[in-house]
């Protein structure tokens, strides 16, 4: 049997330290749900390592980071760090919440592949996820 259907993308959506400014992670979860891609919510303070786990386990396509309490740089440090230990840097990551712009370049050389300032339609963030999945043939890894 031949099978044509498009892989449902897999994102794991986490907020990883002591932000507990969750608003924006659901908001986000339950627009990309809408626009059916699969979500897989950590929930709150979240250590990276369990993250990274959570991320194999669930066989996720993304990552998404949500970061309202200005420790971005840190997490994205120790994100990439455990990622790389468990030989899962092949998962992209992306971000969204409160990050200056002039930010975004050290996080980008860092590692992110997309960044979302507060406002961001959740409908672009699926567009990527989308698109980005199309252009590797069903899987971004």
């Amino acid at each position: 049997m031949e099978e044509n259907k498009k892989k449902i993308p897999r994102v794991l959506l986490a907020k990883i330290g002591l932000d507990g400014h969750s608003r924006g992670a659901y908001v986000v979860a339950d627009g990309l749900k809408r626009a059916g891609i699969e979500v897989i919510y950590t929930g709150l303070r979240q250590m990276s390592s369990m993250v990274v786990k959570a991320a194999i386990e669930e066989d996720v396509d993304f990552i998404g980071v949500s970061s309202m309490a200005g420790a971005h740089l840190s997490i994205t440090q120790k994100l990439l760090a455990e990622l790389k230990r468990f030989d899962a840097e092949d998962i992209p990551v992306i971000m969204g919440g409160i990050i200056p712009f002039s930010d975004y370049k050290t996080l980008e050389e860092m590692g992110i592949k997309k960044i979302y300032a507060p406002g961001t339609e959740v409908k672009e963030i699926a567009r990527y996820i989308f698109s980005t999945m199309e252009a590797s043939c069903g899987s971004p890894k």
